[in-house]
């Protein structure tokens, strides 16, 4: 039997979204406000690779705010690679919070699986 799932990602914490911007190599995220196209937004600016406008994370709502109109102005691959990067490094911030470890693994379908080790056991 199959089931459809909706995963609706919200991005909080700052520390994780800093994170996931140096895991992709990208400048650090900074509170500003941003004109995208037909509207302005505040929040933290990540700069995409190749987007013409900032994605803006209100850490507050946990809403993102972009305009890549239609993948024309930035593809949604990478938007897609911020959002797992942030839910890797969130997991892996919270993880060790608790006193835990984790090991990451890259899959060959771009997905990577997190294996957290309760108490720090390997």
């Amino acid at each position: 039997m199959s089931h459809i799932v909706n995963i609706q990602t919200e991005i909080r914490d700052v520390e994780a979204l800093g994170a996931a911007t140096r895991r992709m190599q990208l400048p650090p995220p900074r509170y500003e406000e941003i004109q995208l196209f037909t509207s302005r937004a505040t929040g933290y600016a990540v700069r995409l690779r190749d987007w013409r406008y900032p994605v803006i994370c209100d850490v507050e709502s946990g809403q993102v705010a972009f305009d890549n109109f239609n993948g024309r102005w930035g593809k949604q691959t990478e938007l897609d690679h911020l959002f797992q990067s942030y839910a890797i490094e969130r997991t892996k911030l919270e993880a060790r919070k608790q006193g835990h470890t984790v090991h990451e693994q890259p899959l060959n379908d771009g997905s990577v699986k997190l294996t957290v080790c309760v108490g720090g056991a390997q």
